[in-house]
C-alpha cells in the first residue's frame, strides 16, 4: 500500500527547504536586533481559547478549526493562529511581571480546514511577532518597520503597507449602528453566512470574501470615519511614526480583520497587481485580550507573516545550492577506514564532508560527488596510502594540490 500526504498538507523538500531556512534565519536575525525573544508554543490548545478570542461568528471558528474531543472528553483544537496561544502563555506564566514592553516571536505550523489553493494550505506556517505592555503608537510604527525590514532583507519588493484603525469599544458601537442601517436594505444580496451573522456582528459582512458580498457592501460606511478622539490621536501617531522612519504606507479605510480581538491599529502587507492583491503579512492591536484571558489590562500588538506566501517571492532569486565542501573517493578497505576517520575530524572543524560507503568504482564515486555538487574531491587508494599524501581536486577550477593525511592540512588547502 502506498501512502500519500493528506489533502492541503505538503512536504517541504530540498532544495526548497533551503529557501525556508533563509526566511527563518533572516527573521531570527532581525528579531534579535529589535530585542525579541523566541517563545515556543504548543500546537494543541483548549478549544475555548480560540472561540473566546477569535470570535464564535468568525469563519475560522465556524468552519476552519481542526477541533476534536481527546480521550478525556475535552474539546481541543490544533492552533489556527498564534496570538491567542501567546497571550495564554503570557498570562499563565505571569510574564507581565517582566520589564515592559515584552517582545516575543514564534515560528511554526498552524492549521485551518479550508479549500487548498495557491499559497494556502491546511497546514501552513507563520512567523509571528508580538509586543505587550505599551499602547504608544510609536511601538505600532516600530513593529511595522520591523516587518518591512524582514521583507526587504529577503529581497522582496513591490509590496504595499496598508494601515487603518478599526476603533475601540468607545467608537465601534456607533459604527456598527450606521453599518447596519446602510446594509439593511441590501441583505438579499449577501450570502447566507453574512445574513446569519448580521445581527450578532455586522462587521463580519466587511470581511466576507464571497464576490457578491464584496460588491454588495460597496459604498458602506468606513469605520475610520467614526473614530473617537483617542483612536484618532493614536492613528495620527502611527502615521507620524512611519513618516519619521521613512516607511511608505497607504491608508485603507475599508480594511477589517477577521479576528474579534483586534482594536485600533490594523495593517496588511499586500503584493500583486490591482484586483489580484494577496496579503503576505498582517497584524494589529489587541489591547483587551490579556484582560479577557484573566490578566491585567495590558495592551498588545503583533503580526504574522505567511511563510507559504513569501516562499515563491524569493525562491527564484536563491540559486545557490547547498553542497559538500569535500568528498572522499576511496579504493579499498584501508583507504575507506582512513577516510572515515578524516571525515569525522573535518566535520568537527566545521566542514561538510561526505565519503563513499560502498565498493563502487572510482568512476561511479566521482559521478556521485558531481551529483552532490561537491566543491572538492580527494581520491584515496593504495598509492596515496603508501606515499602518505593525497591530491585535492577543486571541482570548479580543476586545480589540484597535494596534501598530507592530516585534517589540519586538508582544511588549510580547502580554505585557500
Amino acid at each position: 500500500m502506498q501512502f500519500r500526504s493528506l489533502k492541503g498538507i505538503q512536504d517541504i523538500l530540498p532544495p526548497e527547504s533551503y529557501v525556508w531556512q533563509k526566511i527563518e534565519e533572516t527573521s531570527r536575525e532581525t528579531f534579535k536586533k529589535y530585542g525579541y525573544h523566541e517563545i515556543r508554543l504548543p500546537i494543541i490548545e483548549s478549544t475555548e481559547l480560540f472561540t473566546r478570542s477569535i470570535g464564535e461568528t468568525s469563519d475560522i471558528v465556524e468552519k476552519e478549526m481542526y477541533t476534536f474531543n481527546d480521550k478525556g472528553d475535552r474539546s481541543v483544537t490544533l492552533r489556527p493562529e498564534g496570538t491567542a496561544s501567546l497571550v495564554r502563555a503570557y498570562v499563565e506564566h505571569h510574564l507581565y511581571n517582566e520589564p515592559s514592553p515584552q517582545k516575543y516571536y514564534y515560528i511554526g505550523p498552524m492549521f485551518r480546514y479550508e479549500r487548498p489553493q495557491a499559497g494556502r494550505f491546511r497546514q501552513f506556517h507563520q512567523i509571528g511577532a508580538e509586543v505587550l505592555g505599551s499602547e504608544d503608537p510609536s511601538l505600532d510604527a516600530e513593529i511595522v518597520s520591523m516587518l518591512n525590514a524582514i521583507l526587504r532583507r529577503l529581497g522582496i519588493d513591490g509590496f504595499d503597507i496598508e494601515i487603518t484603525s478599526i476603533g475601540c469599544k468607545t467608537c465601534r458601537p456607533d459604527f456598527k449602528t450606521e453599518l447596519k442601517k446602510s446594509l439593511a436594505d441590501r441583505l438579499g444580496l449577501f450570502c447566507e453566512d453574512c445574513n446569519r451573522r448580521f445581527d450578532l456582528n455586522p462587521l463580519r459582512t466587511l470581511d466576507c470574501k464571497v464576490p457578491s458580498c464584496i460588491e454588495a457592501r460597496k459604498g458602506s460606511p468606513a469605520i475610520i470615519d467614526f473614530l473617537c478622539g483617542e483612536c484618532s490621536r493614536h492613528m495620527n501617531g502611527l502615521k507620524h511614526g512611519l513618516s519619521l522612519l521613512n516607511i511608505p504606507f497607504v491608508i485603507n479605510p475599508n480594511m477589517v480583520r477577521g479576528l474579534d480581538y483586534y482594536t485600533r491599529t490594523a495593517f496588511e502587507v499586500t503584493q500583486g497587481s490591482p484586483g489580484s492583491q494577496k496579503a503576505i503579512a498582517a497584524g494589529g492591536r489587541y489591547d483587551g485580550l490579556v484582560a479577557e484571558f484573566g490578566g491585567p489590562p495590558i495592551p498588545g500588538i503583533g503580526f504574522a507573516i505567511g511563510a507559504e506566501r513569501i516562499v515563491p517571492l524569493i525562491k527564484e532569486s536563491l540559486t545557490v545550492r547547498e553542497s559538500p565542501d569535500l568528498f572522499f573517493c576511496t579504493l579499498g578497505k584501508e583507504a575507506s577506514e582512513k577516510s572515515f576517520v578524516l571525515t569525522s575530524q573535518l566535520r568537527e572543524k566545521g566542514l561538510w564532508v561526505e565519503m563513499n560507503y560502498d565498493t563502487s568504482s572510482l568512476k561511479s564515486q566521482m559521478r556521485k560527488a558531481d551529483r552532490l555538487g561537491a566543491k572538492n574531491v580527494i581520491v584515496l587508494g593504495e598509492d596515496e596510502l603508501k606515499n602518505g599524501r593525497a591530491t585535492i581536486k577543486n571541482m570548479k577550477d580543476k586545480n589540484e594540490i597535494a596534501v598530507a593525511f592530516d585534517a589540519g592540512d586538508i582544511l588549510k588547502a580547502i580554505s585557500k
